[in-house]
């Protein structure tokens, strides 16, 4: 048998409810993916918990048996980790950041010792993934902070009300190329030849981002390679092998190098904000002292 620690919560906050939605709403997931974590906890133990023909929603009689067990572990559960916290905390509290990629290897190192030459000493723990995989973490609790850029039209599936948000700088992305032996770029989008492009998989904010420029510019391009990765991209950029956009951040020390070569005029470049959010709910004390520090200016923009 194999459960999720989630579902046995999704299950006591279903019974606490009796509505599928209202307990989707308190575990912060759509109520589709909710009611498919319901069934897979009914999967994983052979047996229908829920009668689903009745409103507001009941529970079968296996339901009101495993409810006993299934709110003992969960309260068992959150008095270890609260007890763990509580040893944590007595040598620090670390604090649990989730970033995008180009993020945790750009940006984040300047972002954390900046704050600690300002008198904010943070212990942290840093996991690099990707934006969905972040979300779901802050969602669940294994994570305190989200650093990621903005995408106003996800708006990162968060509520604001729920996981405010905080401004911490401004980058743009930069169509990127290798150079020649006399240090040019190899390629011009403002050329109008067609250039081999070095793209993002689809569904991920640059990639969303560059799609929507590309469409706008009407750019002449034949995909060379794809990737989630903006450091993947960069590297096949480097090999001469198309033109890339790329954050600043991830590639402050090629550019001035001469190793990477913009080659596109500024209505080629796209700009990109860089926000924290955090569960608004939060009890540890770390993630509301730094939010007070951010919010005073503590750290700046950089």
């Amino acid at each position: 048998m194999n459960l999720e620690t989630k579902w046995l919560e999704d299950f006591v906050a279903l019974a606490a409810t009796r509505s599928f939605s209202q307990a989707a709403n308190k575990r912060f997931v759509t109520q589709p993916a909710f009611s498919r974590r319901i069934r897979s906890l009914e999967a994983a133990l052979g047996l229908t918990l829920v009668n689903r023909s009745r409103t507001p929603v009941e529970l079968t009689e296996s339901g009101q048996l495993f409810l006993v067990t299934a709110r003992s572990l969960v309260e068992q559960l959150g008095e270890v980790v609260r007890h763990l916290h509580h040893l944590e905390g007595q040598k620090g509290e670390v604090l649990q950041i989730t970033a995008a990629h180009s993020l945790a290897f750009s940006f984040f190192p300047e972002w954390i010792a900046r704050l600690r030459r300002d008198g904010l000493p943070l212990t942290t723990r840093l996991a690099a993934t990707n934006v969905g995989e972040a979300v779901h973490s802050l969602r669940e609790g294994t994570c305190d902070l989200i650093l990621a850029y903005y995408d106003p039209d996800a708006a990162l599936q968060l509520a604001p009300d729920l996981f405010p948000s905080i401004h911490l700088g401004r980058s743009e992305m930069l169509p990127v190329c290798g150079v020649d032996e006399q240090g040019q770029p190899l390629y011009d989008l403002d050329s109008g030849q067609s250039v081999p492009l070095l793209a993002y998989s689809a569904g991920t904010f640059l990639g969303r981002s560059l799609n929507l420029l590309l469409r706008q510019r009407a750019l002449r391009s034949t995909t060379a390679h794809e990737t989630a990765m903006a450091d993947s991209l960069k590297t096949m950029a480097l090999q001469g092998l198309g033109v890339a956009w790329v954050p600043r951040l991830s590639m402050s020390a090629e550019l001035a190098r001469g190793e990477l070569a913009i080659c596109g005029q500024a209505h080629w470049h796209i700009p990109l904000e860089i926000r924290l959010y955090r569960w608004g709910m939060s009890r540890k004390a770390a993630v509301r002292l730094l939010w007070r520090k951010l919010e005073a200016g503590v750290g700046g923009e950089l």
